[in-house]
């Protein structure tokens, strides 16, 4: 079975979360739509694995405000649509049958659309979170899925002992065999042998389906049931036969494993400024890996007014990525992230900054540490990130001290 991994797999990307942690940046789009890195979705990182990795029979199981995530997956991911020969990307909502509410977890997703699971015909179902930062191959993950006779194996990062009191953490023998499993525990199990490294959950999970099936129907009858994966499926399956851990291998190929979770604001920021660094640990430039997208129909970035001196105009971008279609017209623009079509103009300072689609920024405006939405204009000479006080007045502050400008917003000067 081994090599034809398409025709034994079916992979299932919950992306129906509400994404409360970030905050306005979810009010009008489901957390895997939210864009990240200029151009790209955050689901489009999930997905790029996939089809790197040979993986093409994908259903996305959408829930709250999906319009954006939807549309997105028409405009961007049919190139693969080929349901012939068994490939493409479908998305699914609750099936409301009778007596059925929305999902009321992760578990329950699987569970309401089963019936659909099982009639792809596959023998293992990958299920993979739609929100996360990271390069990986799955092929070899499902090779030693099918090699242990595992009912369950778990995507698994090292982290250290310090960072995993916010996470899901498993215990495992020296075989990797999962013998337990914790929430965001006070004293963390650690790594048999290394006493400062934890395993945490990638929300990546492989599952022999006759098993899934079992565990799900006994989720789904259990009043007490969390009806959640982590909290609820991993248990019960534990019960029966083996559930195995497998360390995340990254294809980024850098020292360290990168692998971020960015359901907050502090946290999606950060991982936007990773991708500015010099050397960024999570490269888009590879070749050999690409990140799939839609495609933006737009013309290169320009960049006008070169007019040095004391009250000169300038238009430059330095260590950031700038998105095509965009015009920096005489303003600055520094360790940021600039998506499509937006407007810097004359004498503007943009800093360690993230801007959506379309943002209009006037001059002699100053923005720091701040993340402007779609469609925002920001009015000649407004200060965002400067005075944190006003700022907490009129827009949302992460705990970390990232201003938020919200699609809609209305900025006075």
């Amino acid at each position: 079975m081994i090599g034809s991994y398409n025709r034994w797999t079916l992979v299932v990307i919950l992306a129906g979360g509400k994404g409360e942690r970030l905050g306005p940046l979810t009010q009008v789009r489901c957390k895997p739509a939210v864009p990240f890195g200029g151009i790209y979705r955050i689901i489009d990182m999930t997905l790029s694995n996939c089809i790197n990795s040979g993986l093409r029979r994908i259903f996305v199981f959408t829930q709250y405000v999906p319009a954006s995530l939807n549309r997105h997956l028409r405009e961007g991911w049919r190139f693969i649509s080929r349901p012939t020969i068994g490939e493409f990307v479908e998305s699914l909502a609750p099936q409301h049958r009778a007596g059925e509410e929305s999902f009321r977890g992760t578990a329950d997703a699987l569970y309401q659309n089963l019936t659909t699971i099982e009639q792809e015909d596959a023998e293992v179902v990958l299920v993979l979170s739609g929100d996360h930062i990271y390069k990986m191959d799955y092929r070899p993950m499902l090779d030693f899925h099918v090699q242990t006779g595992a009912d369950m194996t778990i995507g698994a990062v090292e982290v250290s002992k310090s960072q995993a009191s916010g996470l899901g953490i498993f215990e495992v023998d020296t075989g990797s065999r999962v013998v337990g499993f914790q929430e965001k525990p006070n004293d963390p199990k650690t790594v048999p042998g290394h006493p400062d490294i934890c395993l945490a959950s990638m929300g990546i999970y492989a599952f022999r389906i006759s098993a899934l099936r079992k565990a799900l129907e006994a989720s789904a009858s259990d009043p007490e049931s969390t009806h959640d994966i982590g909290r609820d499926i991993v248990w019960r399956m534990m019960r029966g036969g083996p559930v195995m851990a497998y360390q995340f291998v990254d294809m980024n190929k850098k020292a360290s494993k990168y692998w971020r979770d960015v359901g907050t604001i502090d946290a999606y920021w950060s991982a936007n400024m990773d991708l500015v660094a010099i050397d960024p640990e999570f490269n888009l430039y590879d070749r050999n890996w690409p990140i799939y997208t839609a495609q933006v129909v737009a013309p290169p970035p320009k960049f006008i007014f070169s007019q040095e001196g004391p009250d000169g105009r300038v238009g430059t971008a330095t260590d950031s990525v700038i998105a095509p279609g965009t015009i920096i017209s005489g303003g600055r623009v520094h360790s940021s992230v600039v998506g499509p079509f937006c407007r810097i103009n004359s004498y503007a300072q943009i800093q360690e900054s993230i801007l959506f689609d379309n943002v209009d920024v006037g001059r002699r405006a100053v923005i720091r540490r701040a993340i402007i939405d779609k469609d925002v204009r920001i009015p000649e000479g407004t200060k965002i990130g400067v005075n944190p006080e006003e700022d907490r007045k009129r827009f949302y502050v992460s705990p970390g001290g990232i201003v938020v400008i919200a699609k809609g917003d209305v900025i006075l000067p």
